[in-house]
């Protein structure tokens, strides 16, 4: 659902106002905080003894760099090395802790879409990073430009996505022009919280200055504040590689958000148990975080995790499992240990945007909301374990995101509310309350009203056409599409933007560091 009437669509079930297109019903699904409690699936002695332990492995065990100018960083410091072995003390990293903000403020293309980041926060992304696209119309095929585009689109429409995510590779554009072309798409089809992938300095440095035109900064300007962000993934166990270091030191010093995720699934890169493998999560989310501080401190990063299990009968990644959802909750519980904001995913292994699916990625989702996680990553849209993302599930996910955006608004219990005056005098026993000044006085505002959920009767249901909810959301998606709402953009500044494009490619563009 979405508050901007008739240019971003929205449906609440009277003729009139699908006429009109104008929603009564006025919502902020951008600003929002988690209404929940957090939980707690380990005592706040074995979190203690797992927050030691990650402390204690970096202390012996060790953490191998692969990038030399990460190790000098970490030496600096007062790390022993042993060739690319970086073996951290704790005093180092609880100095790294303690530099790093606790509340980070990502400045989007407009200042309404700006995101804030800090523990109680709630942020949605949707799926990211997913070699394939599918849809009901075309079929699954290896990401384009096209889906990129599309997928910028469709998720830029929904309010409850407030960060944009690299949703498919678009493997039709050549490596060394990709960056060109993903962030001409970012800042022309959306003015959200963008993200940057951090493939080696060159393509990171050319991303930064595009973003920096484009926003009319000078350098001083766009390093004051986040304005993209990245994710880094740790090569679980305990490696950090060539290009992820890079990236956690280019974004540290032009001031730009890492979110630190080790993808630790239990029984394959990490230990079978929870325990372990959100202690060796931890301990590899620590040492990443400690870079940033010493590339430069008071840099934002996020903290992070991403663990799950594995299906043991045949080695694939599962999603949305016991496993995961108790996962995200020790990472919580860990992540309000050290006090900083904190990323968490959703998710699902499923072929097709079924029940399974939609199971899946509830679990997980639960999981974060319970978590108390500030970032829910791949939120809508992802299939296969992140192998593809679906048009459809991310409409049908978003269905949800909508409504968890409305518990976070919370239950009014006033005298209106209870409704003594306007609701329960007026009704005798055995009546109804259709016709009370209360019910007359909220009926088209009271309730959320769905997207794509369909509460007809069968009978219904079946004269309109007995249409599945895959249906309905293809149909959803495509009037997104044919609709093609986009931010106002200043001309003379995507003219600059389009020019350093084509003078860059020109040169040869910037290939992707390995």
């Amino acid at each position: 659902m979405t508050n901007r009437g008739t240019r971003r669509g929205g449906r609440r079930g009277a003729a009139a106002a699908a006429a009109s297109g104008e929603n009564a019903r006025k919502v902020d699904y951008h600003n929002l905080r988690n209404p929940f409690p957090p939980m707690s699936v380990f005592s706040d002695d074995e979190i203690a003894n797992m927050h030691d332990t990650a402390l204690r492995a970096l202390e012996e065990l060790g953490f191998k760099v692969l990038l030399p100018e990460a190790v000098a960083y970490y030496k600096a410091a007062g790390a022993r090395v042993e060739d690319d072995m970086v073996f951290l003390g704790r005093e180092i990293v609880e100095a790294a802790i303690t530099s790093a903000p606790r509340s980070i403020v990502g400045r989007a293309g407009s200042r309404e879409k700006d995101i804030t980041l800090e523990l109680g926060r709630l942020v949605f992304q949707p799926g990211a990073g997913a070699p394939h696209a599918t849809d009901l119309v075309r079929g699954r095929r290896p990401g384009s430009a096209q889906d990129f585009r599309e997928y910028t689109q469709i998720a830029n429409h929904f309010d409850v996505f407030q960060m944009m995510s690299p949703s498919v590779e678009p493997q039709d554009v050549p490596t060394h022009l990709r960056h060109y072309f993903t962030t001409e798409t970012v800042l022309m089809l959306t003015d959200k919280f963008p993200f940057v992938f951090a493939r080696g300095t060159p393509q990171v440095m050319e991303c930064f200055e595009m973003m920096r035109d484009f926003r009319g900064l000078d350098d001083a300007g766009f390093e004051a504040a986040p304005h993209c962000y990245t994710i880094i993934n740790t090569n679980s166990p305990r490696t950090l590689d060539i290009p992820m270091a890079q990236g956690l030191i280019d974004f540290a010093r032009a001031g730009q958000l890492s979110i630190v995720t080790p993808f630790t699934l239990m029984g394959a890169m990490a230990p079978i148990t929870v325990a372990g493998a959100i202690t060796l999560s931890h301990a590899e989310a620590l040492a990443s975080i400690t870079l940033t501080q010493l590339a430069r401190p008071g840099a934002p990063v996020c903290y992070g995790t991403f663990t799950s299990n594995v299906d043991m009968k045949s080695g694939a990644p599962a999603f949305g499992t016991p496993g995961h959802f108790q996962a995200s909750v020790a990472a919580g519980q860990l992540a309000r240990q050290v006090g900083l904001p904190w990323r968490s995913a959703a998710g699902s292994a499923a072929n097709l945007n079924d029940v399974q699916a939609a199971n899946e990625n509830q679990m997980g989702l639960w999981g974060c909301l319970m978590a108390g996680a500030t970032v829910v990553i791949h939120s809508a849209g992802w299939l296969e374990g992140g192998l593809s993302v679906s048009y459809e599930k991310l409409i049908t996910d978003a269905e949800v995101l909508n409504m968890v955006a409305e518990l976070c608004a919370g239950a009014q219990a006033g005298p209106d509310e209870i409704g003594y005056d306007n609701a329960l005098s007026h009704v005798d026993p055995s009546g109804h309350f259709f016709a009370a000044p209360q019910t007359m006085a909220r009926y088209d505002t009271a309730f959320y009203d769905p997207i794509v959920h369909d509460y007809a009767n069968f009978g219904t249901w079946t004269d309109r056409g007995a249409e599945d909810i895959n249906v309905r959301a293809t149909r959803y998606w495509q009037d997104i599409l044919e609709k093609d709402v986009r931010p106002d953009v200043d001309g003379d500044k995507l003219a600059a933007l389009q020019d350093f494009i084509a003078r860059r490619t020109e040169a040869g563009g910037a290939p992707p560091e390995s």
